[in-house]
C-alpha cells in the first residue's frame, strides 16, 4: 500500500480510505506556516488529550509551535529560558533547520495518535502552501505508514523535494482536467480567509469598486482580528491588510503592524521562509518614513530570514538599502555586523569572503564602541566582537578570536546590569568554549559548557557540544547521558543519535550503533555524515550490498567525500574488484592525504593483490597518523611475508602493549 498523489489542486473523489477528518485546506493565505499542520492539529489535539495526554506532552514544543492556538490547552513542559525574557533580549534566532525537528516530532505524534487505520488525510491546495507543511508532508511521506494512515496529496505542481517524496512514495492518480481548479496563487478574489477560489465568487469580486473591494478586505481583517487568534495573524490578516492598501490606500497603521507582527513571530520560531515572503511584501507597500524604527525591524528581520534561506545577495541589498536611509550609529552597526556574517557563513564556501566581512565588522565595532549609553555599548560591543572572533578565527587567528570572546564577556560582566542578557552571557561562554577546544584547553571548555548549559537547562544543542567534548575526554557515559539529554529536552534531531552511534560502536555495541545511525537518518535522510558511518559498520558486518547503498547516497549529497570514497574502496576489494578499490581508495587519498583509514585500506589491498612492499609503504603512512594495534599487525605480516622478521617482531611485540588481549597478536608472536 502507498500514499497516493492526486495531480490536481483539489481531492476530485478518488476511492480512498475512510478519511480521518474533512480535507484540510493548506493554502499559506489563511494561517502562513503549518497552515495544514494547525488545522490537523486543532481537529486531533482535543481527544489525544483525553485519551493520550502523555502523547501530546512528549510534543509540547511541536504542538506549540504548528498550532500557536492550542498554547492555552497544552501547556509548555520543555522550555528554553529566552520565552520568559523580553523581546530584547532573545537574541538566538532558530536555525532554518528548526522545522525540520518540529516535522519529525509531529511524524511521530500522528504516527503515535490513538486512531484505528486504516484511515485517510486528505491535503488540498498544497502548491500554495508555506515551505513549512510542504516540509512536513515529506517527511510524513516518508515515516508514516499508509496502512495505518494514507497521505493524499494534492499538488498540481509540488515543489522539487516534495515532489522527489511524492515519486518515492506515493501513487499518482490520473485526474480529469475539467474537475481541476487551479486555485488562486495571486489571491485577487479572496471573499473569506486568502484561499477561496470559486468562480462564482471571483466574478462579483472583480466587477466591483476598488472602493467595494477595499472595504470587503478590511471588514474580513477586522473580523479575523476580533477572534484574537494568533494564526490568522500569519497568513489571512497581512493578507486582507495589504489588500485593502492597494485597492483604496488603506490604513498605513494597520498594515504596518499587522507586518510587523507576522514577520516578528515568524522569524522568531524559525520558519524563515515565511518571514521573508511577508518581509518583502511588506517592504514593497510600507513607507519608512511611516514609521522608521518599525520599517529598520522588519527590513533587519526580513534580511535575516532571506541569508537563513541561502539568498544573501537579496539579503545583502537589503542591508545596502537600510545603510542609505538610516544614520543611527546602533542600527549602521546591527547592519554591518549582519553583512559581515553573510560574507563568512555564505552557503556556498567559494562565496565566502573572509577579508570583506573583517572590514564590515571592524565598522560595526567602531561604531557600538562609540555608543554613550553603558549598557546599550556593553550588549552591542559585546555582540560585535563575538561575531569579530567568528570573522578572524576563518583566518586562523585562535588566539586573537579567543581574546574578543573574552573582552565580550568582561564587558557583560562590569557592565552589564545583574541578571541582564542571560542569553547573550551563556552564548559567549559557548563560543568561548569552542575555541577553547581549539586552542587545546578543554577542561576550560568543558567548564564554559557547563555554565551554558546551567544557564538554559532546556536548551539542546548545548548538551549535544558538551557530549561531543565529553567523548573527546573519554568520558564516554557522560557523554551519551547529554545526547540523551538532548533527545528528551528537543524535537528530534538526528545529531544525538549519530554522537551516541559513534559511543556504542567503540564499546563493541555495533547493533545499538546500527539502531542509532538508522534512527538518524530516518529524521534527516540528507545527513550525509551518518551514511559514512552506517556504511563502515555494514562493511565490517560484510553487508556490502547495503554499504553500497549508503555509499552511494552519501556521495549524491556530498561528491567526494573521503571517507565514503575509502568505504567503497573497501567494499570493491571485499566484492573482489581489486581495481575499482584502487581507483576508489586513490581518490579518497587525493581528497584527504591525513585519512589514516584510506591508507590502511589500500596497504590491506596491497597485499592481498600480491604487494607486500606497497603494503608496508601505506600502513606505514597510517601509522605515522596515528598508532593502532590493527596496523601494526598488518605490517608486521607484510614485513614478514618480505622476510623481514625483527621490524616485524617489533611491531607484534607494539601491538601486544597497545592491545595485550588481543588473541591474534599473541599467536604472530608465539609464531615468530
Amino acid at each position: 500500500m502507498r500514499h497516493l498523489w492526486i495531480r490536481a489542486t483539489h481531492w476530485t473523489g478518488e476511492p480512498v480510505p475512510e478519511p480521518l477528518l474533512p480535507p484540510i485546506d493548506a493554502h499559506r493565505r489563511r494561517c502562513g506556516p503549518y497552515t495544514a499542520a494547525g488545522a490537523l492539529l486543532h481537529a486531533l489535539v482535543p481527544r489525544a488529550l483525553e485519551h493520550r495526554p502523555d502523547l501530546v506532552s512528549a510534543h509540547d514544543i511541536e504542538i506549540r509551535a504548528a498550532a500557536p492556538d492550542l498554547c492555552d490547552v497544552v501547556p509548555a513542559r520543555r522550555q528554553s529560558i529566552a520565552a520568559a525574557l523580553p523581546r530584547s533580549q532573545r537574541i538566538l534566532v532558530p536555525a532554518p533547520r528548526r522545522t525540520l525537528r518540529i516535522a519529525n516530532g509531529l511524524a511521530e505524534f500522528l504516527r503515535d495518535y490513538p486512531a484505528r487505520g486504516p484511515r485517510a488525510l486528505v491535503v488540498e491546495q498544497v502548491d500554495h502552501a508555506d515551505h513549512t507543511d510542504r516540509e512536513l508532508l515529506t517527511v510524513l511521506l516518508r515515516r508514516l505508514d499508509p496502512a495505518l494512515l494514507t497521505l493524499v496529496v494534492c499538488a498540481a505542481d509540488p515543489d522539487p523535494e516534495l515532489a522527489a517524496a511524492l515519486e518515492r512514495y506515493a501513487e499518482r492518480r490520473v485526474t480529469r482536467r475539467d474537475h481541476v481548479t487551479e486555485g488562486n496563487a495571486e489571491g485577487d478574489y479572496v471573499e473569506l480567509d486568502g484561499t477561496c477560489d470559486a468562480p462564482s465568487v471571483r466574478e462579483p469580486y472583480e466587477r466591483a469598486s476598488p472602493g467595494e473591494r477595499a472595504r470587503r478586505h478590511r471588514e474580513r481583517a477586522d473580523a479575523l482580528a476580533a477572534t484574537g487568534l494568533v494564526a490568522p495573524r500569519l497568513g489571512a490578516i497581512p493578507y486582507h491588510r495589504e489588500r485593502c492598501h492597494l485597492e483604496q490606500g488603506g490604513d498605513p497603521r494597520a498594515v504596518i503592524d499587522a507586518f510587523a507582527f507576522a514577520v516578528d513571530r515568524c522569524l522568531t520560531e524559525g520558519f524563515h521562509h515565511a518571514a521573508a515572503e511577508l518581509g518583502e511584501r511588506a517592504l514593497r507597500i510600507i513607507e519608512r518614513e511611516a514609521d522608521p524604527e518599525v520599517w529598520w525591524r522588519i527590513l533587519h528581520g526580513t534580511a535575516s530570514a532571506l541569508g537563513a534561506t541561502e539568498r544573501e545577495e537579496a539579503a545583502r541589498a537589503l542591508f545596502d538599502l537600510a545603510r542609505r536611509e538610516i544614520v543611527d550609529p546602533k542600527d549602521r552597526a546591527t547592519a554591518a555586523y549582519a553583512t559581515a556574517m553573510l560574507l563568512v557563513r555564505h552557503h556556498d564556501p567559494a562565496r565566502r569572503d573572509a577579508d570583506e566581512a573583517l572590514a564590515w565588522i571592524n565598522e560595526a565595532v567602531a561604531l557600538t564602541s562609540l555608543l554613550p549609553d553603558r549598557r546599550l555599548r556593553a550588549f552591542h560591543l559585546g555582540f560585535d566582537l563575538n561575531g569579530k572572533a567568528l570573522v578572524v578565527s576563518r583566518h586562523g587567528r585562535l588566539t586573537e578570536a579567543y581574546r574578543l570572546v573574552e573582552a565580550a564577556i568582561e564587558l557583560a560582566e562590569r557592565d552589564l546590569d545583574p541578571g541582564e542578557h542571560p542569553i547573550h552571557r551563556l552564548v559567549l561562554r559557548a563560543n568561548r568554549a569552542q575555541l577553547s577546544v581549539l586552542l587545546g584547553r578543554p577542561h576550560e571548555a568543558l567548564a564554559d559548557l557547563t555554565a551554558a548549559v546551567e544557564a538554559d537547562p532546556e536548551y539542546p544543542d548545548y548538551y549535544v557540544d558538551r557530549g561531543n567534548l565529553l567523548c573527546r575526554l573519554g568520558r564516554h557515559d557522560e557523554a551519551a547521558a547529554d545526547y540523551e539529554t538532548a533527545m528528551r529536552v528537543s524535537p528530534p534531531f538526528p545529531e544525538p543519535y549519530y554522537n551516541r552511534a559513534e559511543i556504542r560502536f567503540a564499546e563493541g555495541d555495533h547493533e545499538g550503533a546500527l539502531a542509532d545511525l538508522d534512527h538518524a537518518l530516518e529524521l534527516d535522510p540528507g545527513f550525509a555524515l551518518a551514511y559514512v558511518n552506517r556504511a563502515g559498520l555494514l562493511t565490517a558486518a560484510g553487508e556490502y550490498g547495503r554499504a553500497r547503498e549508503d555509499v552511494e547516497l552519501g556521495l549524491a549529497l556530498d561528491p567526494g567525500n573521503a571517507h565514503l570514497l575509502c568505504v567503497l574502496g573497501q567494499v570493491e576489494a571485499a566484492e573482489g574488484r581489486h581495481a575499482e578499490a584502487r581507483k576508489a581508495l586513490d581518490a579518497a587519498l587525493d581528497r584527504d592525504p591525513a585519512l589514516a583509514s584510506a591508507w590502511a585500506a589500500r596497504g590491506a589491498l596491497a597485499f592481498e593483490t600480491g604487494d607486500p612492499e606497497g603494503a608496508v609503504a601505506d600502513l606505514t603512512r597510517a601509522l605515522e597518523l596515528g598508532e593502532d594495534a590493527a596496523l601494526l599487525y598488518n605490517r608486521a605480516v607484510a614485513l614478514r611475508a618480505l622476510g623481514r622478521r625483527e621490524p616485524a617482531k617489533a611491531d607484534l611485540l607494539r601491538a601486544a602493549d597497545l592491545a595485550p588481549d588481543d588473541a591474534d597478536v599473541r599467536q604472530a608472536l608465539e609464531d615468530a
